[in-house]
């Protein structure tokens, strides 16, 4: 009966917000394109179809308004009007009770709330679609206190989201089977996708483990602050975390009026970003204002603030040679290079013709040379040849697909702090490097320190196993190999006795030959 009550309550909204039009309009069925027409009369529906897409999610709840953020992400799919409008969605939603988080703690730590903290802010300070945070004080053993936040999961949120993810299966299914682009927009895999990503944000030890690794990733650099986790109160419902402090990164004027170097903020922001994608692989992948702040402590001034480690993107190292190598040919105007690099990457089909996709990418990408280079855009280059590449019948893979959408608001946050600023001269530099160190002596010599240790297990062992497999019982071999001598010795014995009767006939012929000749002397 709830899943009956849910599916109504669905589709009330869907036709309140003229989804459904939304969603018939890309039908090529002629009934279909009536039915629209009629269901559309004495209907409002003037706002625009993105607009009216995202107020739908937002009134649908927490799980929606996550999907939305997805869908948000996939500008290689969706049009750019309804990607630009779902963008919009913030994670703001209603708290749920602090009597409920409270409860969550208590029964994730097994203690009471009292035992563990010497304060706790009743009142969450931020309140998201997966899990809310209060701000707490954290008494150890020696009576020494520490401020913290504590994380907490909305309380059955699992329930709610397996429910709302298997109608959206249901509707995906549909999706592609009546609409002529249901194919090309793969409803099916961007819900399992969603669906991926919201049970990754349900495990907070997740969060909190990717949480560990960009701080280590990030501890010699001395420009980018990550929370330490307190592990001894870190479950998959709740985590403990260092409380950081700092200024919200959009409130721009009040940063430079405490003194911070506001371009230099803006230049420091690209370079943790290209750090984190080409030097570790491994990148912070929900970077908006709202989980960004930049410290004002005398020993971090200046340090950006990172929080909310819920997604996070990884790169191969076939990756980001890909992207790196890319970069660099697209500013070198270089063409064919990238298409060559499409076709090497295996993403084009083998038998793409390489000049016609090096005049496709030529065809988007050299308008962008008409312009300063401060004023190009790395995030929309690469969604312009995710979509090229498309045309020639690539699947871009979802780790490039988050990377596009971190690069755009990576861009869109630092020309909002410094609209000079020239995200090339401060990217090229870094890429250089990086290739370098890829192909040069630097490269070689890590490889040789990485490998060193199994190499320094395997050498003792090494005389042990070659004599090993010099006395392996190679027994099909040898039978093969006395199979095919034993052929070449009956072959060998039949040419032998060819020889012998072609020698003996032709000696035959020749003492014939002699004894006529004889008879024909004696006579």
């Amino acid at each position: 009966m709830t899943r009956l009550y849910r599916g109504v309550f669905i589709v009330w909204i869907v036709l309140r917000f003229g989804l459904d039009e939304l969603l018939l309009s890309g039908f090529k069925q002629p009934w279909l394109i009536r039915a629209t027409r009629v269901l559309t009369i004495g209907r409002n529906l003037s706002a625009p179809r993105g607009q009216r897409l995202r107020q739908a999610l937002e009134h649908l709840g927490p799980v929606f308004v996550k999907l939305g953020q997805v869908l948000s992400t996939r500008r290689d799919l969706l049009p750019s009007d309804i990607a630009d409008e779902l963008a919009k969605l913030q994670d703001q939603v209603p708290p749920f009770p602090s009597e409920v988080a409270v409860a969550s703690i208590e029964r994730a730590l097994r203690r009471p709330v009292d035992e563990i903290f010497s304060r706790f802010d009743r009142v969450p300070v931020a309140s998201a679609s997966i899990a809310q945070v209060h701000f707490a004080s954290l008494r150890n053993s020696a009576g020494q206190e520490r401020e913290v936040a504590v994380k907490v999961l909305r309380p059955g949120m699992l329930e709610v989201i397996d429910k709302d993810v298997e109608l959206m299966r249901t509707m995906a299914v549909w999706l592609e089977r009546l609409s002529h682009d249901g194919r090309r927009l793969k409803p099916r895999e961007v819900v399992a996708e969603f669906d991926k990503y919201l049970h990754d944000e349900l495990d907070l030890v997740r969060e909190a483990s990717n949480a560990t690794q960009l701080r280590r990733n990030m501890s010699g650099l001395n420009l980018v602050l990550i929370p330490e986790m307190v592990w001894d109160y870190c479950t998959r419902d709740v985590i403990v975390m260092e409380r950081m402090h700092g200024v919200p990164i959009s409130q721009v004027s009040a940063l430079r009026q405490a003194g911070v170097d506001i371009p230099k903020l803006a230049r420091d922001g690209v370079t943790i970003f290209f750090t984190q994608v080409f030097r570790d692989g491994f990148f912070h992948a929900d970077m908006h204002p709202g989980n960004i702040q930049v410290s004002l402590a005398p020993a971090t001034f200046g340090q950006y603030v990172s929080l909310d480690f819920g997604i996070v993107g990884t790169l191969t190292e076939f990756d980001k040679e890909y992207l790196a190598q890319n970069f660099t040919a697209f500013f070198r105007r270089d063409y064919k290079r990238v298409a060559e690099l499409h076709i090497e990457s295996g993403w084009v089909p083998a038998h793409t013709r390489v000049d016609e996709l090096e005049s496709a990418i030529r065809a988007v990408c050299e308008p962008y040379f008409d312009r300063p280079l401060k004023e190009i855009s790395l995030g929309m280059v690469l969604m312009r040849l995710f979509q090229t590449s498309r045309r020639f019948q690539v699947e871009i893979q979802p780790q490039l697909v988050l990377l596009q959408k971190t690069l755009l608001n990576i861009e869109g946050l630092g020309r909002q702090l410094d609209p000079e600023l020239d995200l090339w001269s401060t990217a090229k530099p870094f890429l250089e490097k990086w290739m370098l160190e890829q192909v040069g002596p630097q490269r070689l010599w890590k490889q040789l320190k990485d490998e060193a240790p199994r190499l320094a297990k395997m050498l003792p062992e090494l005389p042990r196993l070659v004599h090993a497999f010099l006395q392996r019982d190679h027994e099909e071999e040898n039978r093969q190999l006395r199979e095919l001598i034993r052929m070449q010795q009956r072959t060998n014995r039949t040419l032998q006795a060819i020889l012998l009767l072609a020698l003996g006939f032709f000696a035959g012929l020749v003492v014939t030959a002699l004894l006529g000749l004889w008879s024909l002397g004696q006579a």
